[in-house]
Order: C-alpha cells, then sequence, then structure tokens
C-alpha cells in the first residue's frame, strides 16, 4: 500500500478535472433553474414601476445571480460527488484503484482537494461579489424597483429598512445613505405612539436629515388616528433622541458587509453594550460556510465503495445524499439557534461541520476501511 496521501500524479488530475466538470455542470443546472423560477415572481414588480424595462429585469438577474451561486455551490458539490463517485463505482474504476493498492482516502483524496480549492474561491467570492450585491439588492428592493438614493461623496453605502425605536415612538426608513451627520433616510414614516403601544400620529416624508438634534422631515404628511385628519407641513423635527451614532449601530446589516467590515461592527457593538450574538455567529460562519464544500466528498463517499452488481449502489448514493442534506438542515437549524442566543455563537457555527466530519469518517471507515 503507498504511503503517500494522494495517488499519483495522472490519477489526481483525472479525478480532480472529472469532479470540476461535474461541479460546473450541475451548478450550471441549478442556478438557471431557479434563476428562472424567481424571475417569474419578481418580474411582476420590477415592470411595475414606471419607466422599468428588460434592461431592469436583467439587472435584477445580474444582482440575483451571485446569491443563488453562493447558496447553492455546496448542493453543487454535492451532487456532482454523488454522480462522479456512482460513474467510478459502475466502471468498475475504483475496484482497479484498490486492487492498485490505494486506501478508501487515498482515493478521494483529489476530490477532497478539488473541495478545498472550492472552499477558497467561495469565500473570495461570497466577500467581493455577494455581500455587494446584497447590499444592492435589498436597496434597490426597498425603492420599489425605482431609482436607489446616491450616497453622498465620500460617504458610506446604501443600506435598505431601516427601523429604529426612540422611546415607545418608532422612525422607520425605505434607505439610508451616508454616515454620521451627513446621513439621509428616504422613505421616512415616523409613528408616534401612546404609552400603551396606540399609534396616535403617522407622519411620512420622503427625505430626512440630521437636525442637531433630531431628524428634519421635508414635505412631511401628517395623519391624526383620533381625528382622522391630514395635514402637510414643509419641515418637522422628530427623533431628537436618536442620534446618527444610534442609527449607525441599528441599520447593519450583516450579509451586506464584508468579513472585516463586519468584524468592526461588532467591535462597535460591543463597545456601545449591545447583544452580538447574531452577528456573531454569521460573522464564524463567513468561514464554515464555504468549508461546507470541502465536507461533501466525504459525506457522499459511501458511494464509491461496495460492488456495483451487488444491487446497493443505488441504496448508497441515496444515503450519501440524505446525509449531504442533513447536514445543510443540522447548519441551518444551528445558526438559527445561534441568532438569537440558544447557542453560543462559536458553537452554532462550527459544531455541524465537526458532527459531519466525525460522521463522515466513521462511516468512511466502517464501510471500507
Amino acid at each position: 500500500m503507498q504511503l503517500d496521501f494522494f495517488p499519483s500524479r495522472t490519477l489526481t488530475l483525472y479525478l480532480a478535472k472529472m469532479f470540476v466538470m461535474r461541479i460546473f455542470a450541475v451548478l450550471v443546472m441549478l442556478v438557471l433553474v431557479l434563476l428562472m423560477l424567481d424571475l417569474l415572481s419578481a418580474t411582476g414588480d420590477i415592470l411595475a414601476y414606471p419607466g422599468n424595462g428588460q434592461g431592469e429585469v436583467l439587472r435584477y438577474a445580474g444582482l440575483r445571480l451571485p446569491q443563488l451561486i453562493s447558496r447553492f455551490l455546496p448542493y453543487s458539490v454535492l451532487l456532482a460527488t454523488l454522480i462522479t463517485l456512482v460513474t467510478l463505482n459502475q466502471n468498475s474504476e475504483v475496484v482497479a484503484m484498490k486492487a492498485a493498492g490505494l486506501s478508501a482516502h487515498q482515493v478521494l483524496s483529489p476530490l477532497l482537494l478539488t473541495a478545498a480549492v472550492v472552499s477558497i474561491v467561495s469565500f473570495g467570492f461570497n466577500e467581493r461579489v455577494v455581500t455587494r450585491a446584497n447590499g444592492t439588492l435589498k436597496a434597490w428592493e426597498a425603492a420599489e424597483y425605482g431609482p436607489i438614493p446616491t450616497p453622498s461623496a465620500g460617504a458610506g453605502g446604501t443600506r435598505a429598512n431601516v427601523y429604529l425605536t426612540d422611546g415607545t415612538n418608532i422612525l422607520s426608513a425605505a434607505a439610508l445613505t451616508g454616515s454620521g451627520k451627513d446621513i439621509v433616510l428616504s422613505g421616512v414614516t415616523w409613528y408616534e405612539r401612546a404609552p400603551g403601544g396606540i399609534i396616535r400620529e403617522q407622519i411620512r416624508s420622503p427625505r430626512a436629515t440630521f437636525a442637531a438634534p433630531g431628524w428634519r422631515l421635508e414635505k412631511a404628511a401628517r395623519f391624526d388616528v383620533a381625528g382622522a385628519i391630514t395635514d402637510t407641513m414643509p419641515t418637522l423635527v422628530v427623533g431628537k433622541d436618536l442620534s446618527p451614532e444610534t442609527i449607525m449601530l441599528q441599520s447593519v446589516d450583516a450579509d451586506a458587509q464584508s468579513f472585516w467590515e463586519l468584524s468592526d461592527s461588532i467591535d462597535a457593538y460591543e463597545a456601545a453594550g449591545r447583544n452580538t450574538d447574531e452577528m456573531r455567529a454569521k460573522w464564524w460562519h463567513r468561514l464554515s460556510g464555504p468549508l461546507s464544500a470541502l465536507l461533501m466528498p466525504l459525506l457522499g463517499s459511501i458511494a464509491a465503495f461496495g460492488l456495483a452488481r451487488s444491487g446497493q449502489l443505488f441504496v448508497r448514493a441515496i444515503i450519501g445524499m440524505a446525509l449531504g442534506f442533513a447536514y445543510f438542515v443540522v447548519d441551518n437549524a444551528a445558526l438559527a439557534m445561534g441568532s438569537f442566543g440558544g447557542y453560543p455563537p462559536l458553537l452554532a457555527a462550527w459544531a455541524p461541520f465537526v458532527l459531519f466530519v466525525l460522521l463522515g469518517e466513521t462511516v468512511l471507515i466502517r464501510t471500507e476501511e
């Protein structure tokens, strides 16, 4: 038996090339089908805005494409693993490799190496492309697929669906641009509530700026709930206890920030004495999420071993698929538990990965080694 972890260079390249081609084919198939289904549901809303046409539909598709690639790349690696290993098993190539003295881990090593490269590429793609697409798409959806408010020079990006509380009152905005005292809120609604939570007044404004203190609503339309009276006023200042720093902290979107930006936001939250469990769980998951691709060859390896003519190859493929999808279910559940404090963030992000690594190794060793 060879002592090297990898088989020969020729065999490694052969298996890696076969695996990469199947990952790409499955990913393209999944993304195209899901993108078409998504467009069927979103096209009506996009075209409902006056002036939108084919260009806006294509823009939406371009923003959704990175999200779908990021979300379904691990699934593609799982399905490509099963297709690759089942094909090798049916053609007795696994038998030939075993007869040459290769262990099960050596047979899988080219697939694991390829999956590790996919994980690294996935991390970089998420940080450079997906986070920006998330922020832009959310801001566009908040503007009801109309023009997105443009940030002022030197200011931060656009954030969507800002929701703030000032005592019993509520300030919401469809979009936020700028930072610090240069913050501009668009699509603003102010709810003035009684101590029991009953809304007394609702004030809508297309734009709000910092008034030091408070926020100046422009062209405000006020509706008095008790008297059912609507009146307008040129300007109105509300939310005098809401500082720009408070708004910046409460409007953080973890999905639209890169790994390092999210780290800075967590530090700012901790300095302000705010709970960071949800953000820290997502921060850890930025590392463990892409590594799920590395796990898929191990979970699907049960389909590689065992004689194809025994009639159990299909059952083995189903078991491998079940293990892979079970990981995604457990991973999502653990992340949800970590987001609201049920699990520590580190445990929520890494426990499913470690658990299924051990499970995959146990299945592999007991069935083959």
